[in-house]
């Protein structure tokens, strides 16, 4: 019996991105469930080019973590914080980063396809052709975005249409209310 096989996830990813990256390819089966890594803290640590695709990473403490190049396709990132990380080059396609604390994260080139950034903290973020098609940006904060927030071109025009009915039906609820 191999024993990295039963190890808890946390335990393989103190082993370092090697171990970690290995036990993800080999051990597919024993990962029916993506695997738990809820509220771990990762503060400050070298983890370029990870396999954290579909992990639970809410809550996690990955402040001013090195994330070039990580796979966190389908990652539950919710809550998480990823302030001053450097997320450049990541693939976060289908990730899910409501209320995420990103604030001065280098996310350049970063991927961001049909992403949940809803209610996410993005000032002082460096966006640098970060590639934000089809995400979901409802309510996400922008100020002192560097170089400039995501075009709104690049957005599904779409769900920029319903949001934009969604925001006048609440205006309408707030005019018939008062009157």
């Amino acid at each position: 019996m191999n024993y990295q096989k039963y190890q808890l996830p946390s335990s393989i990813l103190a082993s370092g991105n090697t171990s970690w990256n290995t036990w993800r390819r080999d051990y597919a089966d024993v990962q029916a469930f993506e695997p738990d890594l809820h509220a771990v803290d990762l503060h400050q640590e070298y983890l370029q080019g990870i396999d954290f695709h579909e992990a639970d990473l809410t809550e996690a403490n990955l402040q001013n973590a090195d994330l070039r190049g990580a796979d966190l396709r389908a990652a539950d990132l919710r809550h998480a914080d990823l302030r001053g990380a450097d997320l450049s080059d990541a693939k976060l396609q289908e990730a899910q980063l409501h209320g995420a604390d990103l604030r001065d994260a280098r996310l350049c080139r970063a991927m961001f396809q049909g992403a949940d950034l809803s209610a996410a903290d993005l000032r002082g973020a460096d966006l640098s052709a970060a590639d934000f098609k089809k995400a979901i940006l409802e309510q996400t904060q922008f100020t002192e975005v560097s170089p400039v927030p995501p075009d709104p071109k690049i957005v599904d025009p779409a769900l920029l249409l319903e949001r934009e009915k969604q925001r006048l039906a609440r205006i309408a609820l707030r005019v018939a209310a008062a009157a």
